[in-house]
């Protein structure tokens, strides 16, 4: 028995040991002109990652004229008023860089990976874009087409790629979630240039921007690079006045039914979340990896390998600034009833509700989660990205380093109650994929 309590104390010291030698270590500040900047000094290999992430994101558009933020994603690359339409990647790309950007319905995020001897270049391409990209007619009509190419290939010709907009337009009918980020070609069409210019002047300025990097840098140095390039641009001088919107309950389950170019019926569920940085939406993120981590979880178990009604199943949380939503979807065996299906997922629902989860499966996902915490900072674009989201929608960049205590404070009569609150009929919608008859 000594030799056991020796060897667990051995592993529980390993651990900490592990998870203190993790700890990301960063220096924060903010510009005059309101940028906020996040800095992390890693000097084990000589590269860096240059991000910004702007404030601004589906929600932030006005009715019909949605999918703004996510044309800006493109046509920020276009180039600028120092670098020729078209070579903005070329350039990254030839001094050893990559590049991209992504946008949800909560910000648009923008990020190099560059040699650590090239930060400089990062610094005043990101700064310049940002001062003065290029915005006019031809490079509005170039990103429409490309657009248009990406919602034809992503969405379009995508099977099942159609549920995030079919299930965003029933969760939500009065906050502007309703509207997915790639927005739709009818707005962007009718949008006018000077429109684009209005909401590039209004969101894309130092004051709704977060400059965060990590690499191999050095602190002091790089903050004289950052004051160069980004501290003499002007403020933004138009009030950019956040969503107030509060949704309404959803008042009743809501059910439908979506033909698609699909071979397997399919069954997407939504349930409505509180805001990411609630409590409750921690419980609910952890009771997603009860039900779906894995040929060990509950879903899987029960709906793929015991009842075989199910080929895949899964459930994952859709965490959002203002309230996402807690989404299971199942794909049918060949053959196998859709409304069995539904049947049996539903039954791994109710049964965390109306049980506790056993002390060993608590401990299991517990421990998934902490994994997953300490190797998410694998890489400088991680950490970077990482240290930006927790500054700007939970305002505690340091939350890279202890989240994972807000997941250790949950219990288990916690993710019960998460489950009796959130995961009701009456709180969700559902949607019947079927294959379009002929």
């Amino acid at each position: 028995m000594e030799k056991r309590w020796m060897l667990f104390l051995s592993i529980i010291f390993s651990m900490t040991v592990h998870a203190q030698n993790t700890k990301i270590e960063f220096t924060e500040y903010t510009l005059d002109n309101g940028m906020h900047v996040i800095l992390h000094q890693d000097n084990a290999t000589p590269i860096v990652a240059v991000s910004v992430l702007y404030h601004v994101g589906a929600k932030d558009e006005e009715e019909g004229r949605t999918g703004f933020a996510h044309f800006f994603e493109h046509l920020m690359f276009e180039g600028t008023e120092n670098i020729p339409r078209g070579e903005y990647m070329n350039i990254i790309q030839a001094n050893g860089g990559v590049l991209n950007a992504n946008t949800s319905h909560d910000r648009t995020y923008y990020y190099q990976v560059l040699p650590s001897n090239q930060l400089e270049l990062g610094l005043w391409m990101e700064s310049d874009r940002l001062l003065q990209a290029k915005i006019d007619t031809i490079g509005l009509e170039t990103q429409r087409e490309v657009v248009k190419e990406e919602k034809r290939s992503r969405i379009d010709n995508q099977p099942y790629a159609s549920f995030q907009e079919e299930i965003f337009k029933r969760a939500y009918r009065k906050h502007p979630y309703m509207n997915v980020p790639i927005g739709t070609m009818e707005d962007l069409n009718a949008a006018s240039l000077e429109e684009f210019i209005e909401f590039y002047k209004k969101y894309y300025v130092p004051n709704n921007a977060t400059l965060s990097i990590a690499g191999d840098i050095d602190i002091a140095e790089t903050k004289k690079l950052i004051e160069k390039y980004f501290g003499e641009i002007p403020r933004g001088n138009v009030d950019i006045k956040r969503n107030d919107i509060v949704e309404p309950p959803l008042g009743g389950e809501v059910r439908d039914t979506i033909f698609d170019n699909i071979q397997l019926p399919g069954i997407f569920t939504a349930y409505r979340m509180p805001p990411q940085t609630d409590a409750d939406a921690y419980a609910l993120s952890m009771l997603t990896q009860l039900l779906s981590s894995g040929r060990s979880s509950r879903l899987y178990k029960k709906v793929v390998d015991e009842l075989e009604l199910g080929l895949q199943v899964f459930a994952f949380p859709y965490n959002l600034e203002d309230g996402g939503l807690f989404i299971t979807l199942a794909l049918a065996n060949m053959g196998k009833d859709i409304a069995e299906l539904e049947a049996a997922v539903d039954a791994e629902v109710k049964r965390v509700q109306d049980e506790l989860i056993t002390e060993r499966e608590y401990q299991r996902v517990l421990n998934q989660l902490e994994n997953a915490f300490l190797s998410q900072n694998g890489s400088m674009a991680g950490i970077a990205e990482r240290l930006a989201d927790y500054h700007v929608y939970y305002g505690d960049a340091n939350l890279i380093n202890t989240e994972i205590e807000r997941y250790r404070a949950i219990t288990r009569e916690d993710l019960q109650r998460v489950a009796q609150k959130y995961l009701n009929k009456d709180n969700r919608v559902v949607l019947y994929y079927l294959p379009k008859q002929g």
